[in-house]
């Protein structure tokens, strides 16, 4: 797939959502932890097979910075400290257009994971 290249990448720190737009009117507003969840990085998505981590307690996440990698993605450095992972501009728009089935999947396997998008807490013991 030969995706566009966005004419314009905006970060919405408020409603933590990265927005892409397009040449072609398209507009695309992604939650960071979307983005944060399906990352291309090894740590996320494995070293091949069904070795992908599934990522929780991510709900809360957001950007501290984003760089752009040659004419061909962009890498996001999250405020939880992960910052591998090229976010390409065929990945972005693949993500973009198939985010409601993509986000159904992600809630799917953490339900079937009995895990949570809430971050953990900190727990106190009582001395």
């Amino acid at each position: 797939m030969n995706a566009p290249t966005p004419t314009r990448v905006h970060y919405h720190k408020q409603s933590r959502e990265l927005e892409l737009g397009y040449a072609t009117g398209e507009s695309f507003r992604l939650p960071v932890e979307f983005l944060r969840v399906y990352s291309p990085s090894a740590e996320v998505r494995g070293h091949g097979g069904d070795t992908a981590v599934l990522q929780v307690g991510k709900k809360d996440v957001g950007l501290q910075n984003i760089t752009q990698a040659g004419n061909y993605a962009l890498k996001l450095h999250f405020d939880d400290g992960h910052d591998s992972g090229l976010f390409s501009w065929n990945y972005l728009y693949d993500l973009a257009t198939h985010q409601e089935a993509y986000w159904n999947n992600y809630l799917q396997r953490l339900e079937d994971a009995g895990a949570s998008r809430e971050p953990a807490s900190i727990q106190f013991k009582q001395l």
